[in-house]
Parts: C-alpha cells; structure tokens; sequence
C-alpha cells in the first residue's frame, strides 16, 4: 500500500519479511535515498566496510533499488528510479519527511562513509555534551539545505545503530496525543529544539519508530 501526502506520494508499508525477523529486524521505517546508479552506490558501500542485506532489484517502470547497512550497523536504502533522478530539493511540506537523524556508535566515522557513498556535506553542528556532537548534513548540490543530523547513541536508548524519519505536523501536542489514542507511544516530548521547532520522539503500535516534527511559530512554509 502506498501512502500520499496530498498529491506526492510519500511512501508505503509492507509487511516485514521473514527473513528480516529471522535476523532480529523489528517493525522499522526504512529511507530510499534517490541516486543516479544504484550499483555504483552498492559497491562504494561495500569497499568502505559497509554490507549488502538485498543485492540491487529492479522493478518495471518503478526503478532499481538495494538495502544495505553501513559499518556501525544502520540500514538504508538506494534507489534509482526508473525515470532517472531528477527534480528540486524542497523543503518538506505538512504530511511530508522532514528530518533524518542518524543515531550511530561513532559520528565521525559515520559521516565520512556517507559523504564517500552519497557525497553528503556537513552544514551546522552543535556540542551535545557526553553525545559529543551532533552534525548535521546536506546534499553536496543545494548549498545550505539540511537534510537531518547524525549523533552518538545515548547509552540509555535501546536497540542497534539506526536511522529515525521525522514527519511533520501542524501541531506537536495534537499530533503525540494522537499516538496515544491510537495505541502507540510518545517516549520523548513534545519538546523544543534550538531554533524553537517541536518534536516529539514515538512508536507506533507495532513497534515501528518515528518521531513528529512542528515548526516554531513564524517559521518558514
């Protein structure tokens, strides 16, 4: 099943494989980064230690994609859509994917294998303390666009290295409400963020990871 924000389609749910579970893979979001050639994203990863979970896959009409783990062990996924990439990089409307965060065992070393396989660039950074710092990323083709952050895990926060996907929402108290009603869990915020954004840290009931993401009031869009 797909899923659409409006008119732009956003995504879509499937059921988790059995042979994910197999590997201990709970219910998670998983991010498509569009790439102008899935294979050469493949073997970028693999020479700088990073593992292949399913070899590229070709669909017709849609495009050809991989799932891959980098070398602290979070899990991401290229795609080549069959058309080719193309198009602007826009700030993420209400319904939309706003923020990508990162949450690895070593910052460092995880930035430089991003910036190698995607070519990523660092834009703003802020001291996180015993986190160390938390860095935040960019395409090397839209000067000052922020695309999320990547950051230590902090010790209490359970589970392996890996990627969380904030949505946007009008509303950060009406949105983790609405979790709650709907049987998932609110297990950090709402709270403010530098800059006077909202977020909120979830889990849907299934177990699937996602945070909610507001702009301050007088932000942009």
């Amino acid at each position: 099943m797909m899923w659409t924000a409006g008119e732009k389609a956003i995504g879509g749910r499937a059921k988790l494989p059995e042979e994910a579970k197999a590997q201990g893979a709970p219910p998670h979001w998983l991010a498509y980064v569009t790439v102008p050639d899935t294979e050469a994203v493949v073997e970028r990863t693999k020479a700088r230690g990073g593992s292949v979970l399913m070899p590229p896959t070709t669909m017709e009409e849609v495009g050809t994609f991989a799932v891959l783990r980098d070398p602290q062990g979070a899990v991401f996924t290229p795609f080549t859509p069959a058309g080719g990439p193309g198009g602007e990089v826009e700030a993420a409307e209400v319904g939309q994917f706003s923020w990508h965060e990162l949450y690895t065992t070593d910052s460092e070393a995880a930035f430089e294998f991003y910036s190698e396989v995607f070519g990523w660039e660092k834009t703003d950074s802020m001291d996180m303390g015993e986190n160390g710092i938390y860095q935040m990323f960019g395409p090397e083709s839209a000067e000052g666009f922020t695309y999320g952050g990547m950051m230590n895990k902090p010790a209490e926060m359970p589970g392996p290295p890996h990627w969380l996907y904030y949505i946007r929402v009008p509303d950060i108290e009406a949105a983790a409400s609405a979790v709650k009603e709907l049987g998932g869990q609110v297990f950090m915020g709402p709270m403010e963020v530098p800059g006077g954004d909202m977020i909120a840290m979830c889990m849907d009931p299934q177990g699937g990871a996602f945070a909610v993401h507001a702009k301050a009031a007088g932000g942009e869009g």
